[in-house]
């Protein structure tokens, strides 16, 4: 699969699927490889992927990641080769652990040891029997990678990793433990904003969505940040994992991720005019340029 250099990551839970499927076209036109849907508490990303799919014609639609304790993997198979075969090999699959107070907490589930549960789930997906039509190619799959020994499962058992709120120090991390094959498609947050005090704070209600789950947590102090920086959001903090400032300073910053190896770096626009689920198209437009 030709992911292309360059991809969004969006919430489309709060568009209609009519508005979404509009933002997917206008997304296809600004030449954007691939569009990132993530899995919460909103829509199933399975339908809305299927959906995407049907309304553009070159644009390849990820997940971002799919939750694995959602499905069980005989479900998630026939749902990527079926995505696949539909759309002419245009779905990527990314999967993903989640986190405990997530799984345990709002699907009352139990969280198992992370690199364990998913190389079992894995394993139990290549065994489950797929008995229909298939595309020309075998679909790819990536998996939320950030810590190593999770980096190294996505190298041996999937074509890559999808590492999310990280940064290019994180990404040559990750880049030299998957070897030079496989795929490395990083995640990045951006705001058009030059203004540093307001991007800062464009920056803080979108991190403590995150903020107090263990795993970000765990790879924010892998990078390098305290645990200070971590509960403040501190400046150092924003700075190392948002890209802000004019066009240029983004550009600079997806280039950051491509010179430390990413292979696809997809981009998540905070739109500084607060207008929620509304995509900043002035920031795509002007990113997706030279």
């Amino acid at each position: 699969m030709e992911t292309g250099k360059l991809g969004v990551w969006y919430f489309f839970d709060t568009l209609s699927s009519a508005d979404a499927a509009q933002a997917a076209k206008r997304i296809e036109a600004l030449g954007y490889g691939t569009l990132w849907i993530p899995e919460s508490i909103g829509k199933n990303p399975v339908a809305v992927a299927s959906w995407l799919l049907a309304n553009t014609s070159r644009l390849n639609v990820a997940t971002g990641i799919m939750n694995i304790y959602n499905r069980e993997p005989g479900v998630t198979k026939a749902a990527q080769l079926t995505l696949a075969e539909q759309s002419g090999g245009r779905f990527l699959l990314g999967m993903g652990v989640s986190h405990k107070p997530l799984v345990e907490g709002v699907r009352g589930l139990e969280y198992g040891p992370p690199v364990a549960t998913m190389r079992s789930y894995l394993n139990k997906m290549a065994e489950a029997p797929y008995a229909a039509v298939t595309g020309d190619v075998s679909p790819p799959t990536v998996i939320a990678a950030l810590g190593p020994k999770m980096l190294e499962l996505a190298a041996s058992e999937c074509q890559g990793a999808h590492p999310y709120f990280s940064s290019p120090d994180h990404t040559r991390m990750a880049r030299d433990i998957l070897g030079p094959e496989p795929m490395l498609c990083v995640e990045q947050k951006v705001i058009m904003e030059t203004d540093p005090r307001k991007a800062r704070e464009l920056a803080k209600p979108v991190a403590e969505r995150y903020q107090p789950l263990p795993n970000y947590r765990n790879n924010w102090l892998r990078m390098g940040l305290s645990e200070k920086d971590i509960d403040t959001l501190s400046d150092r903090f924003i700075d190392a994992t948002f890209a802000w400032g004019n066009a240029d300073a983004i550009k600079a910053r997806v280039q950051e991720h491509f010179d430390a190896g990413a292979s696809h770096v997809c981009v998540q626009p905070v739109n500084p005019n607060g207008q929620i689920g509304e995509l900043h198209w002035e920031c795509l437009e002007a990113i997706c340029q030279g």
